[in-house]
């Protein structure tokens, strides 16, 4: 247990990528710092998501680091997309190489952060009995890092064993000859169905959303890809953080409805076999503002559907309808579709039959009992905010951030909250974080806050806080622009629409990653406007 009010010069919550790369950069800067992580070992997501399937939709010469240079020519990804042991393999790599597990103190979770408007300071307590004085509190919580369960009771009268994907046990599961039912088909789902049908007797799924499901056509990675990546490493690390997404691809020029019919379906052909999840939906200029545009993209996949599912009946119920395409996170797949070709699985389409209950014995629906051995529970997260207000945060006035952000969060830049100085969020609600590649947007929002750190050192400044204006003008900025796509047609977790209860707003920024790094770079070099520095 560490000393009351230990005094240092910063927390950070959480050693998953942001939480590892915010304490080597403000090291840097010659900063005392701890990290305080929940899990019993670092990574994050890539901790905790170690259920079979469990992989990364950004492929993997994308989905690393690219502040060390040598650890990007060293490192050999061995697959096109990171599967979750690689992964975390990487993070241990990286965290040894730069000597961080000394600052991480594990298996321990902050319960209160606390601001103390006469020192200044933020008082950060633990479930282990740690009480911390820092300058600064960085949350490094994650966006997809708080568990949510199904929206119906008994879960807890189930008999047997149930897993939430998010919290998959470290040893595996084993679901030999088990009756399984598996609950929700979002990413998770999508992974883990597969691989639970390759051992379970009997499969049965529970689907209330079909989604759009794109083929990964994962395997070894591309050798010749690898060379010509990390020849011109630097150029491709550039291309993504001016890209819309945080992955560069071609930028398209044309509606996709001032081109044939045929003509369009070869330009979604050649995106599919690509296997990437953005090159379908960046195939034309308009596919996420107009809905008779999108209607030609979301008509393809419904088409790869039925493609590859036997029964129509079955590919019918997992023809993604009702919403537009690339409004939910689109998912990659392995296998997904064909699975349900086994003689062992089973779909049940809870828009025909809704969920009731879960039992002693499994799961009730309006129509009746379903009777498992096992459970998956594969229902997501409390995105973006979840982690966040799972903390008793408190700032100036004894205002809490449960409390400001009620109605839906307000920040400013997605990186600071009016009312509590000193206090940051990596990728938080405001900024592009879930809509692009974690890495890019998470090393753009480290390397700014270091950078602010650094400037406050250097004139003699010791608090920093979002001015209220700024960040009404910023959080309308954001709905906004996103009221001029369609994301808001879809109840999507980007919308927080999958946790009752949760207001209902756009909390990613869709303005892209280009311009949204050029604001944060204006702001930097006006001498942080919007921000008041005392």
């Amino acid at each position: 247990m560490a000393n009351a009010a230990e005094e240092i010069d910063a927390v950070v919550v959480g050693a998953g990528f942001s939480g590892l790369y915010m304490l080597h950069k403000l090291r840097e800067k010659g900063l005392s710092v701890k990290v305080f992580e929940a899990g019993a070992g670092i990574g994050g997501t890539w901790y905790w998501n170690t259920y079979p399937g469990a992989r990364c939709d950004v492929e993997s010469m994308d989905y690393s680091y690219s502040f060390d240079p040598e650890l990007e020519q060293e490192w050999e990804w061995t697959e096109k997309y990171p599967g979750q042991p690689e992964i975390l393999s990487y993070l241990q790599h990286v965290a040894d190489r730069h000597d961080l597990r000394k600052d991480v103190i594990l298996e321990t979770r902050v319960t209160h952060a606390t601001f103390d408007e006469r020192t200044s300071r933020w008082t950060v307590r633990t479930d282990q009995g740690h009480e911390v004085s820092a300058q600064y509190c960085v949350m490094a919580t994650g966006c997809l890092s708080q568990p949510k369960f199904p929206e119906v009771p008994g879960l807890e009268t189930f008999a047997g064993p149930w897993y939430h994907t998010g919290l998959w046990p470290k040893e595996g599961v084993d679901f030999s000859g088990r009756r399984v039912g598996v609950i929700g088909t979002g990413s998770s789902g999508i992974q883990v169905i597969p691989f639970v049908a390759d051992e379970a007797a009997d499969l049965t799924v529970f689907q209330r959303t079909p989604n759009y499901v794109l083929a990964s056509f994962n395997g070894p990675i591309d050798q010749d890809r690898v060379r010509d990546t990390k020849a011109n490493y630097p150029q491709a690390r550039e291309a993504a953080r001016q890209s819309i997404f945080g992955i560069a691809v071609d930028m398209p020029t044309q509606s996709a409805l001032e081109v044939s019919d045929e003509e369009r379906r070869e330009v979604y052909q050649r995106g599919w076999e690509r296997g990437h999840l953005n090159a379908i939906l960046q195939a034309y200029t308009d596919l996420i503002f107009n809905e008779e545009s999108n209607e030609t993209a979301a008509a393809f996949i419904r088409d790869q559907v039925h493609a590859r599912v036997n029964d129509p009946a079955t590919a019918a119920k997992l023809e993604p309808r009702g919403y537009p395409y690339g409004t939910k996170r689109p998912c990659l797949d392995t296998r997904y579709y064909e699975t349900f070709n086994r003689d062992n699985v089973h779909l049940v389409d809870l828009r025909e039959e809704a969920l009731v209950e879960i039992t002693e014995s499994g799961v009730r629906t309006t129509a009746g009992d379903y009777a498992f051995d096992t459970l998956v529970i594969a229902t997501g997260f409390d995105a973006m905010t979840g982690a966040i207000q799972n903390i008793d945060i408190t700032g100036k006035d004894g205002v809490s951030v449960r409390d400001k952000w009620q109605d839906g969060p307000d920040t400013y830049l997605g990186l600071a909250l009016a009312g509590f100085p000193n206090l940051f969020v990596i990728t938080g609600p405001g900024s592009p974080s879930v809509l692009s590649n974690m890495i890019v947007s998470i090393e753009q929002h480290v390397e700014w806050i270091s950078d602010l750190v650094g400037y406050m050192s250097a004139n003699g400044h010791s608090v920093i806080e979002a001015e209220a204006a700024a960040e009404k003008e910023w959080t309308e900025h954001v709905r906004a622009v996103g009221d001029m796509t369609l994301f808001t047609k879809a109840d999507s977790y980007y919308i927080g629409a999958n946790v009752p209860g949760k207001a209902r707003v756009l909390m990613p920024y869709v303005g892209g990653v280009a311009g949204y790094r050029q604001k944060c770079e204006e702001v930097a070099s006006a001498g942080y406007a919007g921000f008041e520095l005392k």
